[in-house]
């Protein structure tokens, strides 16, 4: 593993690098409230055949995080990934994969710059178009999202980080396996967060995002048309669901395959949402295989 920087819009951001430096690049986009060293369970199994990086995305780790709401729109997101691949990979069409948040911006770099996404992974992660019915139904994802609109609220990030993150540490684990958390891991992710301004700017890509969270049992009825013409997945995508997943529910997947036409689906039933910690060797695994069949196919 390297460490490295790079100026992007003029800006400082951090990346790990794992692998040949001549193999093919897959971009690793991690989620809330990781960082770029929330991968080294899984690129082990992957670093042999690839150029792995993993960059802390922006307002994470060592990477710019700026204070305003405005600067986490999708389009300064996907900005970001844009000018890192040109900088590790340019010209390339490369293998994104994209865990939570991280997936938010896979797809909506597959949608936006397809020439640049030669085959999509989505690790418990979602499309916009199928969460966002999920989210407004006022059924169990709305329910399960009840968090979002929390952490949305003014001064989350100072309560989050009270008593040593105590807050962020029982919404990290809410509900979930949390065994593989060592206590080494633990001071890392720590000291990840206590960086200056980081946590309000993790935060931030809530507080940006449109997506709109129902109350339970209280539908939102005027969504605006989402149609799969406008936010299709044209290339090859995996998707690997860890099915203990209590953050993101299997309701958040339906039609999917409306947006994606060459969809791969595959079950991890001994797995929740941190499924990379959980289950890195399954995980690469399934990754490898599929990239193998799917260089097999005919162009």
């Amino acid at each position: 593993m390297t460490s490295h920087f790079a100026t992007l819009g003029g800006q400082r951001f951090h990346y790990l690098a794992w692998g040949p430096s001549d193999a093919p690049v897959m971009l690793l986009l991690h989620g809330f409230p990781e960082y770029s060293g929330a991968w080294a369970d899984l690129v082990p199994h992957l670093s042999g055949r690839y150029r792995c990086i993993a960059p802390d995305q922006r307002g994470y780790g060592q990477s710019w995080a700026p204070p305003e709401v405005s600067a986490y729109g999708a389009g300064a997101l996907v900005g970001d990934m844009c000018a890192l691949l040109d900088h590790v990979a340019p010209g390339q069409a490369v293998t994104v994969v994209g865990h939570d948040w991280g997936a938010a911006v896979a797809y909506a770099l597959a949608i936006r710059e397809p020439s640049r996404v030669a085959r999509l992974i989505v690790l418990n992660g979602v499309h916009p178009a199928p969460f966002q019915r999920a989210l407004a139904a006022g059924g169990a994802q709305s329910q399960a999202s009840q968090y979002i609109e929390a952490l949305r609220t003014d001064g989350s990030e100072e309560r989050l980080a009270e008593n040593d993150f105590e807050g962020l540490m029982r919404l990290f684990s809410a509900h979930m396996d949390l065994s593989w958390m060592t206590p080494e891991k633990t001071a890392a992710y720590k000291a990840e967060w206590a960086r200056p301004g980081r946590l309000r700017g993790m935060i931030n890509w809530y507080r940006a995002s449109p997506l709109r969270v129902a109350k339970p049992g209280e539908p939102i009825t005027d969504l605006p048309e989402m149609p799969p013409e406008k936010l299709r997945v044209t290339m090859p995508h995996l998707l690997i669901w860890g099915d203990k997943d209590t953050a993101l529910l299997p309701e958040s997947l339906e039609h999917l395959e409306s947006y994606a036409p060459c969809l791969t689906v595959k079950h991890i039933p001994d797995a929740d949402h941190w499924i990379c910690h959980q289950q890195p060797r399954k995980v690469a695994a399934l990754i490898n295989d599929w990239m193998r069949y799917e260089a097999d196919q005919p162009s």
